[in-house]
């Protein structure tokens, strides 16, 4: 990830905080990105001394998982992921869940993701994000802010394509979602 200002992190925030690509109409019923509704739950998970409050939902904080691990595997797909771009993906993260999950719990799961992608290796961590991105939306969301942030430096490179395409294949979706999902993102980024 190459350094970014404020300002392009928080273009990249409103752009996964939409619930639909540019030019869609909102529905209604779903104001929120999964990934802001995912976000929410994530930030108010009770630590493991607590007991589970009413309304928390385990599979949503998975979902939450689930959609930053894909955005980590393409971020770490040219395999320098250094503390730089450490830093810079956890910063981007945490302004797309718009403040909803605290900083610490940020970094505590790139720590789990980096040591989970050391100990797995690429396709697993692959077969994992897909176990857990059953349905097509969530499926979708996935590889939406995967593409997202593999847009971020105005320039997907090959290696990092083939991470999303893989992404794609493996949660069902087929390769071609991944134009569609650049094509989005990269819309949505200059509107």
């Amino acid at each position: 990830m190459p350094p970014m200002d404020d300002l392009r992190i928080n273009l990249l925030a409103r752009v996964a905080r939409s619930p639909v690509p540019p030019g869609k109409a909102v529905d209604p019923s779903r104001p929120l990105s999964i990934l802001s509704l995912a976000a929410a739950s994530y930030g108010a998970r009770p630590s493991e001394d607590a007991t589970v409050p009413t309304g928390f939902d385990p599979l949503a904080v998975a979902l939450f998982e689930a959609i930053v691990e894909g955005a980590y595997l393409v971020a770490t797909a040219d395999g320098v992921f250094d503390d730089v771009e450490r830093s810079l993906f956890e910063r981007v993260v945490m302004a797309l869940c718009g403040g909803t999950v605290p900083s610490g719990n940020i970094a505590a799961l790139v720590s789990d993701l980096s040591d989970q992608l050391a100990e797995d290796g690429l396709d697993r961590r692959i077969a994992a994000v897909a176990r857990v991105a059953t349905k097509r939306e969530h499926a979708e969301e996935v590889l939406r802010i995967a593409a997202l942030l593999a847009q971020a430096s105005a320039d997907v490179s090959p290696v990092e394509r083939d991470v999303l395409a893989k992404l794609a294949v493996r949660c069902g979706l087929g390769e071609a979602a991944v134009d569609e999902s650049l094509a989005a993102v990269k819309a949505a980024l200059a509107s």
